[in-house]
């Protein structure tokens, strides 16, 4: 049996177990790493992810009564009973408020949907950086196109999810992470339009180059709803609308000393960060497109500088985490994720992997930092049904 086979196998299982009956099916969705693209969906700009073979597994049957009713091997052993009529932004706490936001969002844009059982198990880390929020509501949205037969295409899965997790669990986020997770496919990395939602699967062949990509999860949690990343996200437009753009994404790499001297000193660095990262992708494409993987490496770490110096997301943790895997070999690094906490990736030689993974974690035990977990990021497939 395979790995998802079993996966879908044993969440069938527990389904039947906690519900009672069996399910309709089975779905997942994955986490993601983003390779460069960081804080550039919400201006429009574009981004380089691939998804992790993490995932969330979701069982699910329809109801006829209206009711929804979540279970999370993950969660306190409880069931979670919503009224589907009755979901409202603010009502629902929690992690519950993921899957309720996507069910909430399917509803609101005047689609025919109602309850379900669902039980879920995730391997993806939770404040990590990871997107454990986007494979949980992706999860959901694919689930629900199918029990419902809507016939969403995957670009709106993806918005469905996005405005869930905006206008129900408040967190102003760009739609990459949702892409990632129903778009990416295996082997390769998902170049992503932000604005057009055009998408390219750009092979990424790490092992018949010699190379792996480790994802250190420095223990930080972060949270994306606390506050700082919104003030970040209005920087960004009120940069925009100052320079007369639509978004700082139509900012061109040339024009940016002369739009840095118009600004504000609070803005030019975050409108600095946005337009080279913008550049940055243009890059890595290039390179994985030339069959040159290994020249992600400079500009992952010219990424993870431009995170660290202008828009000021880092942490000694995840700083430290580039430092010592760049100093023991690592072709390249940088955080990954929203900031404030959460993991770093690192480009390495196959044979310098393990290496690399014990000089981060005796840098950090020298600084008195919590040992780092270490994963290993394959390109992976995105949302799909497994069982």
């Amino acid at each position: 049996m395979t790995g998802a086979a079993a996966e879908a196998a044993t969440v069938r299982r527990e389904f039947a177990r906690i519900h009672g009956r069996s399910p309709d099916g089975v779905w997942a969705a994955p986490g993601r790493v983003n390779l460069i693209g960081e804080h550039t969906d919400y201006n429009d700009g574009f981004a380089l992810p691939m998804a992790l073979p993490q995932t969330t597994v979701l069982a699910a049957r329809r109801r006829a009564d209206g009711l929804l009713r979540l279970h999370s091997a993950q969660g306190d052993g409880a069931i979670t009973e919503l009224t589907v009529a009755d979901l409202v932004p603010g009502a629902v706490a929690g992690w519950a408020r993921y899957p309720a936001g996507v069910v909430w969002a399917l509803r609101d844009r005047g689609l025919p949907v109602g309850g379900a059982d669902v039980h879920l198990d995730s391997t993806v880390p939770t404040g990590a950086g990871l997107s454990s929020s986007a494979a949980l509501e992706c999860a959901v949205a694919v689930a629900y196109d199918e029990l419902y037969g809507l016939r969403l295409s995957r670009p709106e899965l993806a918005r469905v999810a996005q405005y869930a997790e905006n206008a129900f669990a408040g967190v102003p986020c760009g739609v990459m992470d949702q892409m990632a997770s129903v778009c990416c496919a295996e082997g390769a990395a998902l170049h992503l339009d932000s604005r057009s939602l055009e998408v390219r699967q750009v092979p990424f062949d790490l092992t018949g180059h010699g190379l792996r990509l480790l994802v250190l999860d420095t223990g930080v949690a972060h949270d994306l709803a606390d506050g700082a990343y919104a003030a970040l996200r209005a920087g960004c437009e009120r940069a925009a609308a100052l320079l007369g753009l639509a978004a700082l994404r139509d900012l061109a790499e040339a024009e940016l000393p002369g739009a840095l001297a118009e600004l504000p000193d609070g803005l030019a660095p975050l409108v600095r960060h946005v337009v080279t990262e913008n550049a940055r992708v243009g890059r890595a494409v290039a390179a994985l497109a030339a069959g040159e993987p290994e020249a992600l490496g400079p500009l992952l770490t010219a990424g993870h500088a431009s995170l660290r110096d202008d828009y000021r997301v880092s942490c000694p943790e995840t700083d430290l985490a580039v430092a010592a895997a760049v100093a023991a070999g690592a072709l390249g690094a940088r955080m990954t994720g929203g900031g404030f906490g959460g993991s770093v990736i690192a480009l390495v030689p196959a044979a310098a992997a393990g290496s690399v993974a014990r000089a981060v974690t005796d840098a950090f035990a020298a600084a008195g930092f919590a040992a780092p977990a270490v994963l290993e990021a394959l390109p992976s497939p995105g949302a799909r049904r497994i069982g």
